[in-house]
């Protein structure tokens, strides 16, 4: 009841295609999740897929909990007629939820029965069996290469939003123009200033932006942490960049699961170098003597407390 309440969900995956449960939304469109909820509430605080998913018995009745325990899995292949290889491809995998109570192992009614309810106060062990259908379908239309397009397509949170997008780049334009205009104005007042001083006693009294120039070139109070910082974010900027580089060129694809992160990770370990250049370089230009650690904090730092917060939090 509360993995119910708490919206959890089973995550199946097919021929690394995640199982897809399709629901109407509005517009006449549906939306496929890749995952699905293990059961239902039926009350009135509910989450809409769940609603759906609840209203399609009308046998459940108000402030219940029902377990999805039958799933009508659809699979959908292309056979690879006119294509360069060989047997067939799945496309697609998608399923539809059902709640029935199983008499028992040796007679399963998946088409009809009446709801999976949980008892309110279960005093005895409650015997729950699982059930499923299979059934496949040849759709030589999808091609496999675009076999993701379907889940992508559903989703709206991956259409890109151009109106945002310039309304965000036009504020941005905006806001920098203003400073820099500000900027300009107060740099040619101080200027010209400067230049109607000719003697040199007039000259060692400073005003405007020369007030500021000492506190420029002063190194900060914490240049260890700066420097390591900004050799971590050199590296973690690199890695990333290259990352999306090769995504984009197709070497990363959807299929092959994990090869995203372990990319990421194998560029993190190699671009040390480049951390420790930088970490370095800084920490010099701050006048720093405590290269030893520098070396030691830019290396474990930043990962250290990565670990140490998946650790505690795998307790």
């Amino acid at each position: 009841k509360k993995g119910m309440m708490q919206l959890y969900q089973h995550h199946w995956i097919i021929d690394n295609m995640p199982v897809t449960w399709c629901f109407p939304i509005e517009e006449n469109k549906k939306y496929c999740n890749p995952g699905f909820p293990i059961g239902c509430y039926v009350g009135p605080d509910v989450h809409e897929n769940e609603q759906y998913a609840c209203r399609q018995n009308p046998e459940m009745e108000k402030n219940g909990f029902y377990l999805f325990n039958h799933v009508d899995i659809t699979i959908t292949y292309n056979d690879g007629e006119g294509e360069n290889w060989e047997g067939a491809r799945l496309v697609a995998a998608k399923l539809e939820l059902k709640s029935i109570k199983h008499l028992s192992k040796d007679h399963l009614k998946c088409d009809e029965g009446p709801p999976m309810k949980i008892p309110d106060d279960p005093k005895d062990n409650l015997e729950i069996i699982y059930s499923y259908s299979l059934k496949f379908e040849k759709n030589n239309n999808i091609k496999w290469a675009s076999r993701w397009d379907y889940i992508l397509e559903s989703m709206p949170q991956t259409n890109i939003q151009w109106f945002s997008i310039m309304n965000s780049l036009v504020i941005v334009l905006f806001l920098s123009g203003m400073i820099a205009m500000i900027l300009l104005r107060t740099l040619h007042r101080d200027i010209a200033r400067y230049n109607q001083f000719d003697s040199s006693e007039d000259a060692q009294e400073e005003f405007g932006w020369k007030l500021v120039h000492g506190d420029i070139f002063r190194p900060p109070k914490k240049g260890m942490l700066l420097s390591v910082f900004l050799g971590q974010g050199t590296q973690i900027f690199i890695m990333t960049f290259i990352t999306l580089f090769l995504a984009c060129l197709g070497f990363l694809s959807p299929a092959n699961r994990g090869a995203l992160m372990t990319c990421a990770v194998v560029l993190w370990v190699l671009l040390g170098t480049p951390a420790g250049y930088v970490s370095s370089r800084m920490y010099k230009t701050f006048g720093g003597e405590k290269w030893k650690t520098n070396v030691l904090l830019t290396a474990l730092l930043c990962p250290g407390i990565v670990f140490a917060d998946f650790f505690f939090m795998n307790l």
